[in-house]
């Protein structure tokens, strides 16, 4: 059985919440990108949205990147 969130030591709870953190913001711009494709294709009706959704890709990857840096640094 997995150890307790609350038994873990403080370092290695920070590096798996910053991969969690880093997994979900890399989500959320791939999912960006799928429906601007999808709206690209004509799945999805066009009202702006492609050049939106990539901006909002890439800000969510570089917050991510300037607010967690490298994993495994603290």
């Amino acid at each position: 059985m997995p150890p307790d969130w609350k038994q873990m030591p403080d370092d290695l709870q920070l590096v798996l919440a910053r991969e969690a953190l880093r997994r979900a913001a890399e989500m959320l711009a791939e999912h960006a990108e799928l429906l601007a494709l999808e709206m690209e294709d004509g799945a999805l009706r066009d009202r702006g949205g492609p050049d939106a959704l990539r901006l909002f890709a890439s800000v969510v990857r570089a917050t991510n990147l300037e607010s967690l840096g490298p994993v495994g640094h603290a």
